[in-house]
Order: structure tokens, then sequence, then C-alpha cells
């Protein structure tokens, strides 16, 4: 059965602005989004709902994120 995403009235504000900053990064390291997933080890339609803020993440999930934008996490949360 499929996910059915959150309509967008009903989504985190802190997700949204998480995944926005997430997409941003991926973009400026002129990753495709298939090509991050796999380098988070994350399935790429779950990053898609991570960069949509439809996703609340965990922990493990946030720490490969940020390996894969090859960042500090005291900078990831600034």
């Amino acid at each position: 059965m499929a996910r059915i995403p959150p309509p967008p009235e009903e989504r985190h504000p802190a997700l949204i602005i998480l995944g926005a900053a997430i997409r941003e990064r991926r973009k400026s390291l002129e990753l495709s989004q298939e090509a991050f997933a796999d380098a988070c080890g994350i399935d790429r339609s779950y990053m898609g709902g991570v960069e949509r803020g439809e996703r609340n993440l965990a922990l493990i999930n946030i720490m490969r994120i940020i390996s894969a934008l090859d960042i500090q996490p005291s900078e990831f949360f600034k």
C-alpha cells in the first residue's frame, strides 16, 4: 500500500525548512536526487519526501544526510 503524504497545511514547518535546506545544499553540490539518496543509503522516493517536508527523519538518517552533504553536524543545524 502506497504511503499518502500529508497535505501541505499539515506538514510541520520545521520539516519543510529542513527539507528545503537539504535540497538547496544537494543542488549546490550538483547531485541528482537519486545520486544523493544513494550516497545517503536512503531510497530516492523517501529522500523526495524529506525534501518536501513530508518525512520526520530518524537521527541515523539525519547523520547519513550530513555525511553525504560533506558538512559537520554543527554546520547543518545552524
